[in-house]
Formats: C-alpha cells, structure tokens, sequence
C-alpha cells in the first residue's frame, strides 16, 4: 500500500510505502505513473494499492491497482488568482501547483487559503485540475499560519453539538463521600499564559519518616463531566490531546470544561483525584494512596514567581520551602537512579497582536520547573503501581532502548571520540547521562548530545509494560493531565474502577479495546507533535523571509546523502543546503560518523559544527528555507564560494531527489516534547 506524500515537477503523484517503520531506514520513493483517462489525479493524504517495479536504488515506478480510500485526497494550498488560476500547495514534498479550471474556484480570492480536491484529468499534458471546496482565510492573517498545519494534518476544530451541550449542562463537584481537602494549602504552579491549571502540589515534612516528606498531587477530576461513551468522550478520544500553537490552543474538551469546571482556579471549590504521598530524606518513595476529593486552591503561581521567592530566600505565602526541600530531596533519588536528560535548549515563538512572529527567545529552564517535573513524575509511577496492585488494565507511557542498529551506530560514532558504552543488554540511561555530564561545556557537547537524541526511541502509550527507559523506571503512567491528555483520562477512569471511587470508571467495552485506543493515542500525539513542529516551522520562515541575503551563525543539524541541514543560532530556523550551493566536489557521506567529505579537497562538514550561513530563501507557505555555506567545513582547503549547477561525480548521489524534505526539520530530529506548553512539565514528552 502506497501514501500519496505530494508531486514530482511535472506534476505526478510522489509516495512511499504507507506502512513503512522508520527504524528500517529511509523510506524508498514512489513515483506513481498518471491515473486513467477520466479518473481523478491522485493527491495528497490518498492511499492505493500499487504494483511497484524498482527503477534505481531506494526507488520504484507505482502504478495504481485500487484506491483505498472511499473519499478523494485533498489538497490544501494558497489560491494564485492570474490569467490561469492555480494553488500554490502548502505541502513542502508537492512540487508541482494544480490549476483551477473556470468555474471551479468557489469564489476564492487572491492569496486565500484554499481547501481543494482533485478533478480528472482530461488531457496529459499541462498542470493537473483542481476544484476549490472551502476557503480558510487570507495568508498573512494571524490565523492563517497555525489554520495550515490544522488542515494539513486532519485535527478535528469543531465539537459537536451534544459535546457542547454535555459542557454547558455541566455544574460543580459536590463534597459527598470525597476527602475534604479544602483546608490544605494546594497550590497550582503554570506558565504566566496558562488559563486551564489541570494540576495542585504540597509538601510537608513527615512526622513519621526523620527527613522525609509528606506530598500531595491533586489532579482535575476530569472524568466526573467526561463519562465514558458520551458526546464528550468520543469527541475526546477523536482528538487525543490538545495542540498547542504560538497563536491558539485546540483544546481535547470544550472551553467550558477546560477552562473551567476542569480548571483548578484559586479560591473555587474543584473536584479532583488525588495521591498522598511519602518519601524518605533519599527521595525514595515508601508509601502513597488515591483518592477523590474536593479541593480548593490557595493559589495560583507562575514559574517566574515561585523561582524569584526560591532566590530571593523567602515563603511567598503558600510553603515553598516544603516545596523545594522535598524537590532536593526527589532530585537527589533521580541522580542516583541515573536517567536520561537530554536538556536541548528550546524556544518560544512569541506573536504581536497582529499575528506576526515579533521575537523568538530561549524557553527558560528553572528549578521551579524540575519542582514540578519531579512531583508530576512520582505522581504518574504510582499510578502505575497502583493500576498492577488492583489487576487493572494500565495506559502505561512506555520508551523502548534504543534498537541495535541505532545503538550500533551510536557506539561507531562515540568510538571516534574514543566513548565506549557498555553492551546492549547492559546498557543503563545512566550511561548516556555519564557521557553527556563528562563532555559537558566541551566542544563536542552538542555534538554528542544530537547524535545521543536521534538514537532514541519515541515513547508511545500502551496496554503492555516494557518499562521507560529514559526516566529509568520499570513501570510509569500518566496521571496528571487528563484536561489535555486521553491517556491520563483513561488512567483516572482505571483508578476510579479499580479503587471503587464512583460509577464513572473504566468501561468493560473500554477494556476490551484498551491495546487498540494505545495505538490510536500515540498516533494522535504524533500527530499533534507534527502539525505544531509544522506551524513552528512556518513561522520561523515568515520571520526569516525580510531577511533573505543575511548572513548568520548556524550549526550543521543533520547531514544526508542530499546535503546538510542548518539550524541558526539566533532563532533556531532550520532549512537545507543543498549539494548542488556546496564547493566543488565529490562528496561522500559516512552515515556512522555524520559527515559529508570532499574527495579532492579533503573538506568535512560534520554533525554540531558551527557554520555561518547565507539564506537565500525563505517560503512562509511551506515553511521551507534554503542556505548556503560561507564559512569552510573542518579540514582541508577553503570553503569557497556558492555556485549553481551539481558537483562533478553527485549523479550517484542526487541532490533534493523528488519529495525529499526540504526546509526546516531536519531528518531525525524529533525533539522530545514538551509536555503543557510553556509550563516546563516535560517528562510529558518522555
């Protein structure tokens, strides 16, 4: 089975195999051969059943047997109104426009953003036909950046009408059989821009433990206005999780509930599911227990606000100091149990009232930050405990060890800095995280950190254990987000069933197609990951396109058999440069080692090495952007400048072969995510 991914040049449907693992490598190409006469062109999202004859290395001629889909791909792209009026597609992988015969535009107008499908094509030749099915709005408009990535990766937008109902009918929690707790100080801690506070921490010591503490997570109780099967809960489930964009969140729940009845305000009664629990002086855990309570938060804290009261030596109020002591204390247990912290530096995208992309600046990385992280992470490994002492099914969050082939090369590529590992059924975080701590602030920090990164596993969610990896645990789950996370949500609904809590636990139909909603939610939260990545990227080039012809600072973020991928220093903009801006040469890559040599010139760009660049373009619609080189590459003779046209020998070694990705992103580099934006909560990524 083929996946439509875009066009060639002339206009023809590019793909891959739809089923295609990554960890196998490089998906090979499809290069699909016209459809019928009469028959609808194939686009975008399309997939068919294809007979495929290998034409050259990694790629093969396609030719359609049977589409799959009963609907017919859709293409999403800018309206160029002109004496033939065409769509510019959004889709970096399509290179060929679509034209839009007369009648057929549904009243687009120029530079809208268009939703279009295919028509059948009545002759060969010429730009294939398209017909216009719904306008999104003019690019350049605030919302216009953020509207292309929700339409390109299919996220549902609007609720039904019995969601929206559910939501309005909904009313406060009433005390009844909950744990009264709105005497305990419960504070919420957020980014200054949070409106939906899903989480409450307090800490006190331990009269019972010499040293320890006594900690309290109260969590929104989501699934009291979320039953299952309801409007509300297929609506949920649809969409997995919320997404997060630089304009705008789409919420998993409606307004009504995520901002409010879910949303943990200060000074308002909430219900919530809570855990009580205790840690010794080492940070170990030695006791917890669930419960359902009604709460009531003393305060709501930014970050910025809890860390200045941390530096500042005083108790803003709430009992930071409990806080933060028992935070040492947690810290001190992860060091020892040896984990992975891969801290890449990220950054925020922050608009001005009109949409505009007015700064990108670093995202702080505070101790108030870890403060959370900590309590939100033994928060989650006592669910899972929990859910295996009950005999109840568990969403668990897993992360696999990295494969052997990626731990292969990993070995290869450390051996040249002369780092050892040790073998792979001996392979501990813990080694990693050593090597990371020796080389840190040296020059081949960020080198080892990128190559350490793209060796790992994605974490996925499912009804079977195989432990997290990263965070060094046999067993883990997430609890502590269920007004943005389906997962956590099924989590509440176990604990809920399996502790007796109420009647709107974990359903037996649930239960039946527990394995089956895993796959459907780590896909959902890939495809959240994607589109926000995609609007980033967008972003980035909007911004970087009034600077096309400058000169930057950049470090060489992957290197393909196509050529290098840039990232720049100041903004974190990432874009190609193509084999045929690079010297003179013959170029070789050596996948084990990261880099690209020249034969004659015994010039190597390698993996992490700073470069200054020049952009030369910058594409909003895409998020593309291309550079070149100024700067030499270690070794051998000099850089020189940008030509046109490909190196002497590159026919074995095509540069942007068709559908190849072009712009930001580059290949491998899959960035952890990072759990509630802007809130430092990230072991949600792991």
């Amino acid at each position: 089975m083929v996946q439509i991914t875009g066009t060639d040049p002339d206009g023809d449907a590019v793909g891959r195999p739809a089923d295609w693992q990554r960890s196998a490598g490089p998906a090979p190409m499809v290069l699909m051969q016209p459809e019928r006469p009469g028959t609808p062109a194939l686009a975008p999202g399309e997939r068919v059943l294809a007979r495929l004859t290998p034409i050259g290395p990694g790629r093969y001629e396609g030719r359609t047997l049977r589409r799959i889909d009963a609907a017919p791909g859709r293409i999403l792209g800018v309206f160029r109104r002109g004496r033939d009026n065409r769509i510019e597609p959004t889709d970096r992988r399509s290179k060929a426009e679509w034209i839009v015969p007369p009648g057929q535009d549904a009243g687009a107008q120029a530079d809208e953003i268009v939703l279009a499908e295919p028509l059948a094509r009545q002759q060969h030749l010429g730009l294939k036909p398209a017909r216009v099915l719904q306008r999104l709005g003019k690019l350049g408009d605030a919302r216009s950046i953020s509207l292309i990535a929700i339409h390109s990766h299919d996220i549902p937008q609007a609720f039904s009408d019995a969601a929206l109902d559910e939501a309005k009918r909904a009313r406060a929690v009433r005390l009844g059989s909950r744990t009264d707790l709105r005497e305990v100080p419960l504070i919420t801690i957020d980014g200054a821009d949070a409106r939906d506070f899903d989480d409450a921490v307090f800490a006190e010591p331990d009269p019972d433990t010499a040293g320890g503490f006594r900690l309290l997570v109260a969590i929104a109780d989501v699934a009291h206005y979320v039953k299952p099967a309801s409007a509300l809960d297929v609506s949920a489930a649809a969409r997995g999780n919320s997404v997060y964009f630089p304009d705008r969140v789409v919420q998993m729940l409606p307004e009504e509930l995520s901002n409010g009845w879910c949303s943990l305000r200060p000074k308002q009664d909430r219900g919530c599911l809570f855990v009580e629990m205790r840690i010794d002086r080492g940070g170990r855990k030695i006791g917890h227990r669930f419960g359902r309570g009604l709460m009531r938060s003393a305060a709501r804290m930014t970050y910025e606000q809890v860390q200045a009261a941390a530096n500042e030596g005083r108790d803003s109020g709430p009992p930071l100091v409990h806080l933060y002591a028992a935070y040492r204390a947690l810290l001190g247990a992860r060091m020892q149990r040896g984990t992975l912290d891969l801290d890449l530096p990220e950054r925020a995208v922050v608009l001005d009232d009109q949409g505009r992309v007015a700064s990108v600046a670093p995202r702080p990385r505070l101790d108030s930050h870890r403060l959370i992280e900590e309590f939100m992470v033994l928060a989650n490994v006592a669910a899972a405990e929990q859910l295996e002492a009950l005999h109840m099914p568990c969403m668990y969050r897993v992360h696999a060890p990295p494969s052997d082939d990626k731990l292969d090369s990993l070995r290869g590529f450390l051996a040249t800095l002369g780092i050892s590992l040790p073998a792979g059924n001996q392979l501990h975080p813990g080694d990693f995280d050593r090597v990371l701590r020796r080389y840190a602030g040296t020059a081949e920090s960020q080198l080892i950190s990128e190559v350490m990164l793209r060796s790992q596993s994605q974490a996925a969610y499912s009804l079977d254990n195989i432990g997290h990896f990263g965070l060094a645990l046999p067993r883990y789950a997430h609890f502590t987000s269920p007004i943005r996370r389906y997962a956590d949500l099924l989590v509440h609904r176990a604990l809920i069933r399996g502790l007796r809590l109420g009647r709107d636990g974990l359903s037996d139909d649930q239960v039946a197609e527990f394995a089956e909603l895993g796959d459907r939610i780590t896909a959902t939260e890939r495809r959240a990951q994607q589109a926000e990545r995609d609007a980033i990227d967008r972003y980035l080039a909007a911004f970087m396109s009034g600077r096309i012809g400058g000169h930057f600072a950049a470090r060489i973020s992957g290197v393909t058999r196509f050529g290098l991928f840039v990232t720049v220093t100041e903004t974190g903009a990432t874009g190609i440069v193509p084999f045929a801006s690079l010297p003179d040469d013959y170029w070789q890559y050596d996948e084990r080692q990261q880099t690209l040599t020249g034969r004659r010139t015994q010039q190597v760009f390698r993996l992490a090495e700073e470069v200054e660049v020049l952009l030369s373009e910058a594409n909003p619609v895409t998020g593309g952007m291309v550079f070149h080189v100024l700067g030499a590459g270690s070794g051998g003779a000099g850089g020189g400048k940008p030509r046109s046209g490909r190196a002497p020998g590159q026919t074995r070694a095509k540069a942007n072969p068709p559908g190849a990705a072009v712009g930001s992103g580059a290949p491998g580099s899959g960035k952890r995510g990072s759990g509630k934006r802007g809130s430092g909560k990230r072991s949600a990524g792991w």
